[in-house]
Parts: C-alpha cells; structure tokens; sequence
C-alpha cells in the first residue's frame, strides 16, 4: 500500500469524531453558523442570537395594528476565522509497515489531544478578553477558593445569570481548575456521579441544576484563574474547514509523513449569559 491511498475525509472524520469526546471548553458552545472558510481572515455568521421583544395588547386593542417587525440587534454576528492549528509528523513507512486502518488511527492519540487542547484554549481565554461584561471579583480581587466560601461564589455568579433573565430551566455549565473541584468536593458532597454518559468532556458532575466539568486549559493570568460560568449560547465556536494528507519528505527514502490542520475560532456571542469568576487557590 503507498500513502497514495491515504483517505484523507476519513483521517478527519475520526479527528472531529475524538474532539466531541475530549473537547471540554468547545462543548457546550453555540455552533450554528453560515459561510464556508478555506483560509484564515474569512468569516463566518452566527444567526439568530437575538431576543425578540414581547408585545402585549389588551381588549380594546383587539382590532388595532400590531407594531412593525423588530429588527434584532444582535441576530446576525460576523466573525473572522483568525487561528490555524496543525501537526506535521513523520511516521514508519507507510507502504511497507501501515495499514489504512492504522493510519486513521493516529487520530485517536495524543495528535487529537494536541488539537483539542488548541480548541479548548481559544474558547477559555475569551474569559480574559475585554468583551467580558460580567466579570465576578471580591471587591476587585480574585476569590481565594476554599471548601468554605466555594458554594457561596458559585450561587453568586448563578444569581447574577438569573438576574440577566437566563431562565432557571436553561442549560447552564461552570468549568473549573482542579483546585476549585477540591474545594467543590469537600464543600459539597453529592457532587459525584455513577453516570459515565455524564462524564462525557470533562463533566464531573451537577451542583443543583449546574453541569460541573474540570479542565487544565481554565484561562489564567499566571496567578489567577477565570472561570466560565455560561449557557451553550453565551459563546459561539467554529471549525469549518480542515484538510489532511500524506506525504514522502524530501530526502527520506523510507519515512512517510502526515499533516493535518484546522481553521477555528470563538467569539462571545450573548455576553449577559456568561459570567467569569475571577479566582486563585486559597
């Protein structure tokens, strides 16, 4: 067989396939766009976000007109696709020692881990940005996290989700360091669960209504972390093109090659439903 026979489609397939197993940050994010991407700078449009406004008319009004058709501010976000993340790796010969089946297989080892780690990143960091507009300190401080106040900090950035008219039956997650999930565990003991669907990406678990993932990739300062604590519409993610293939590398008579890279981005889309917690080990 000659990596001529390389099947790229496939090759990507079982990428993306690994990614919505160990993507954390990614899951959970708006990812319904229009526009097609073959290179960094195009854009993509997420439709829809906006809220249309309730009109409420009484009986003397019945034959009246209605008002004229809103025009949602937000219903249509442009963002530019502006990260690329790839790997270049030499593998044994293909034509003498791989199988097509074992060369799809390198997508499901740490070449994935390496891409979802990337995704996981672009979604967390956006928790850093300016484009935060409820950001959760203690008087400006970060929250020094201990089993004592843990659960106090938690209820305060869901209060503030509630008062930004999130409903209480709305999906709603909260991505934490290990450090928090410490305290988290002692302060709460009925954190854990049996149910490995639930474990999925990162989950560890409910606080009351609240999905509970960990994850190394929460954005940091170098002395402080921020946490998310968001509905799946609060940020918008997405990856709409990706190209895979294999290659001889000038020069090596007997040493194949593969590369694989894909175009991503993530842009907060409905900042009222998310906030970040501004926090450190105590």
């Amino acid at each position: 067989m000659s990596y001529a026979n390389f099947i790229p489609n496939v090759y990507i397939a079982e990428i993306f396939k690994e990614l919505r197993r160990r993507c954390v940050f990614v899951d959970g994010t708006y990812q319904k766009y229009e526009g097609k991407v073959k290179r960094l700078g195009e854009s993509v449009t997420f439709t829809g976000i906006g809220k249309p406004t309730a009109h409420t008319i009484g009986r003397e009004g019945r034959y009246g007109d209605i008002s004229s058709a809103e025009v949602l501010q937000d219903s249509s976000i442009v963002m530019p696709i502006n990260k690329l993340t790839y790997v270049n790796y030499e593998i044994s010969d293909i034509d003498e020692q791989q199988s097509v089946a074992q060369i799809h297989s390198a997508a499901n080892d740490e070449k994935t881990e390496v891409f979802a780690n990337e995704l996981d990143k672009c979604v967390s960091d956006l928790a850093k940005g300016d484009d935060v507009k409820h950001l959760l300190t203690n008087s400006g401080n970060a929250y020094e996290i201990s089993s004592s106040n843990v659960l106090d900090v938690i209820d305060a950035a869901i209060e503030k989700l509630y008062e930004n008219d999130v409903a209480r039956d709305t999906y709603v997650e909260i991505i934490i360091p290990p450090f928090f999930y410490t305290a988290l565990k002692k302060a709460y003991v009925s954190l854990d669960t049996d149910n490995s669907k639930m474990l999925l990406n990162g989950k560890v678990g409910r606080y009351g209504n609240i999905v509970v993932k960990m994850s190394n990739n929460v954005a940091s300062d170098g002395t402080n972390s921020y946490v998310q604590v968001r509905t799946k519409r609060a940020i918008g993610f997405a990856k709409p093109f990706a190209k895979a293939e294999a290659y001889r590398p000038q020069g090596k008579l007997f040493v194949d090659a593969v590369k694989a890279g894909i175009l991503y981005d993530a842009k907060i889309i409905r900042p009222n439903e998310l906030v970040v917690i501004k926090c450190k080990k105590a």
